[in-house]
């Protein structure tokens, strides 16, 4: 099938569906399912060959594909998720990206997307981040985290370490893990503001731990620096 259209119709669209469902790799639908712990019909197609598809599709005209809404299984989430992050006007990013946000149960359709930042757009971006730390979606909140990488480097870096406690009482698992690997960017790029984190415990024991974790596994930390964090590791018999 020639996904390089011009424009994609609704029978385009069920085509495309048995494209996918042609490709599935039924003795791997249960392991890929635990993998990504996700609840939607899973075809277990590899994500490279999903990636590969989106390319394609992003040649033509991806705006009509993604008003097709295609969200049967979870292979069509990430390639929706895939194609939204090549919109380069924010306005219109951020209305595909609001209702791909809420279809959505699982880490790898937070992952796969990528958040073009420029001088023009960077305030909408910071925005956005916060607006989303505060949603009552989890992966919307996940994606919320996952804007802030953008910044770690950037001068909004310090309103959002203002904002890290917000998140200090999040139960979700997958939002935690999220702001454990953004402080162990954080210390990679900017150690000093990552040490102030630690100082002043703004997340909670859990984030704190794994985020340590990470800076430890890491072979971008020296050995002094991986040593010098256990002391802010907290204990279970610290944990109240």
């Amino acid at each position: 099938m020639d996904l390089n259209l011009s424009e994609w119709t609704r029978a385009d669209g069920e085509r495309f569906q048995d494209l996918l469902e042609g490709m599935s790799v039924t003795d791997k639908i249960d392991w890929t399912k635990r993998i990504y712990n996700t609840k939607m019909p899973v075809l277990a197609i590899k994500i490279p060959i999903l990636k590969k598809i989106a390319r394609e599709i992003s040649k033509g005209n991806f705006l009509s594909f993604l008003k097709l809404n295609l969200k049967k299984y979870f292979e069509n989430i990430l390639i929706n998720g895939e194609l939204t992050s090549k919109i380069s006007d924010f306005s219109l990013f951020l209305k595909y990206l609001d209702n791909y946000s809420k279809n959505i149960d699982n880490w790898a359709h937070c992952d796969v997307l990528k958040f073009k930042i420029n001088n023009k757009n960077k305030a909408d971006f910071y925005k956005l981040s916060i607006d989303y730390i505060n949603s009552k979606y989890t992966f919307q909140r996940r994606i919320g985290v996952l804007i802030w990488f953008e910044f770690i480097l950037d001068d909004y870096i310090y309103k959002i370490l203002d904002n890290l406690e917000t998140l200090k009482g999040e139960n979700e698992y997958y939002v935690n893990m999220a702001l454990a690997w953004f402080v162990a960017e954080l210390f990679v790029k900017r150690r000093d503001l990552a040490m102030q984190v630690f100082e002043d415990r703004v997340l909670n024991d859990f984030t704190i731990n794994k985020a340590i974790s990470k800076i430890r596994d890491s072979y971008r930390v020296t050995r002094e620096d991986k040593d010098m964090l256990l002391k802010y590791r907290v204990k279970k018999s610290d944990i109240h």
